[in-house]
């Protein structure tokens, strides 16, 4: 929520008390082109969809009688390469476990690759499950 906060301000600061009506595909591409120089593909990208999707709404919902974001595309994003813990790091990982729990867990992810979010979904399931039954 705190990012959309954030993109839509930086939107504002940016065109002031500009009426939306008058945001065309240039004037959003010359924003994207200012604000987004320094940015990675993926973070533009990001900025795109938040700006395609706040149009879109805006479109739908009859504020704007067209999008102007309809035909600004999104960079292409290369595929990033996972990087992995080193034996050493893992061992580091390992030891700083302190309760039993925190031990299972960590051998848990470790050995299947799960991610914590992953295992937290496992532990709502097998409450939702044991809750039916």
């Amino acid at each position: 929520m705190k990012v959309y906060l954030l993109k839509s301000l930086l939107l504002i600061d940016y065109f002031k008390d500009v009426e939306m009506e008058l945001l065309d595909t240039d004037k959003l591409k010359e924003y994207l082109a200012v604000s987004g120089k320094h940015l990675k593909p993926a973070s533009l990208a990001h900025r795109i969809r938040f700006m395609k999707s706040f149009f879109r709404w805006s479109h739908e919902e009859g504020y704007l009688s067209k999008n102007p974001t309809s035909k600004i595309k999104e960079p292409k994003v290369g595929k990033r390469i996972p990087t992995y813990l080193t034996e050493r790091e893992n061992e580091h990982l390992r030891e700083s476990c302190h309760s039993p729990m925190e031990k299972a867990t960590f051998e848990f992810m470790f050995s299947t690759g799960c991610r914590i979010g992953e295992i937290v979904a496992l532990e709502i399931s097998k409450q939702l499950g044991s809750m039916l039954n």
